[in-house]
């Protein structure tokens, strides 16, 4: 068991400091490299084009129901107003939304707790010709003044030890009028709920938090849920405009171990498929825009 699912599978390090959830959201993302399905590693050579094209395949297939249109992503990210805009991403991963901004045209300024996820981003772009401005940041300790026209953020400050913290920093990055698109997972997903259906029962003689029977059942080495009205009410703290919507993959319309969704996936239809995403997705994404 590496360092971080030790601290992970204890109760202690869970309800732990802020500084050392942080540290221990560092070392799980640096020793389990964001895949895109954590449980299984990418067998191709690390930092390699193979490797990212792989993962990117998996990123874009599992965001299939809702993110794309001409392109991918373009449903949820607007790349044609980003052109020449200053963009911050928070929690870039492997990179591929930093590598699409850019290309979009926008300035990036991507930051990621883990230095692993720097090294790849940076790679990335190398590989690819393209030039961003790529850090190793706690979103935390961010200070920046009125300096981004967007900031966007797809499945990080949930993970965070303090994430009114960050909501926070981020409002404080915005110029007036302009916009944090940001996903968190949600309470009323079909994840969350087969955790609390499988587990929670059992959990709860055993002294278990519904909170810890989550993060033990999910990436990461924390990830708190949100209903709607628990994240509008912690976005309402800095913004006056939220707007909310639930996104999510086909694990959640047929909510099965994968080899059983594949063989009973001919059973349902595409029309079930998409009205089950958007009303028991596992993604709560919220666009909050900053008062001009």
């Amino acid at each position: 068991m590496d360092s971080s699912a030790q601290m992970k599978a204890s109760s202690d390090a869970v309800v732990a400091s802020a500084s050392d959830a942080q540290s221990g959201n560092k070392s799980w993302w640096t020793e389990n490299t964001m895949s895109y399905d954590w449980k299984d590693k990418v067998a191709r050579a690390e930092f390699s084009r193979e490797w990212f094209d792989e993962i990117d395949a998996r990123f874009i297939d599992a965001a299939r129901h809702f993110a794309h249109g001409a392109q991918p992503f373009d449903k949820i990210i607007p790349f044609d107003r980003i052109a020449g805009k200053k963009v911050l991403e928070i929690g870039c991963g492997m990179g591929l939304h930093t590598e699409l901004m850019t290309r979009a045209g926008a300035q990036v300024t991507a930051l990621d707790i883990s230095p692993k996820s720097v090294a790849a981003t940076r790679a990335r772009l190398a590989l690819k010709g393209l030039t961003a401005d790529v850090r190793e940041v706690d979103a935390e300790t961010l200070d920046a003044q009125n300096e981004f026209d967007m900031i966007w953020s797809w499945g990080v400050i949930h993970h965070s030890s303090r994430t009114g913290r960050v909501l926070r920093n981020l409002y404080n990055a915005l110029k007036p009028g302009a916009e944090l698109r940001f996903m968190v997972y949600s309470l009323d997903g079909a994840e969350a709920y087969a955790v609390m259906m499988s587990q929670y029962m059992f959990g709860f003689w055993r002294g278990k938090s519904l909170d810890e029977l989550l993060w033990a059942h999910t990436d990461g080495f924390l990830a708190r849920y949100f209903t709607k009205d628990s994240l509008t009410n912690l976005c309402r703290t800095f913004f006056d405009d939220v707007e909310l919507a639930i996104y999510g993959q086909e694990s959640d319309a047929i909510p099965l171990p994968g080899r059983l969704r594949r063989l009973v996936r001919p059973l349902f239809s595409d029309r079930y498929i998409e009205k089950a995403v958007h009303r028991r997705g596992t993604f709560l994404f919220a666009t909050a825009t900053k008062q001009a």
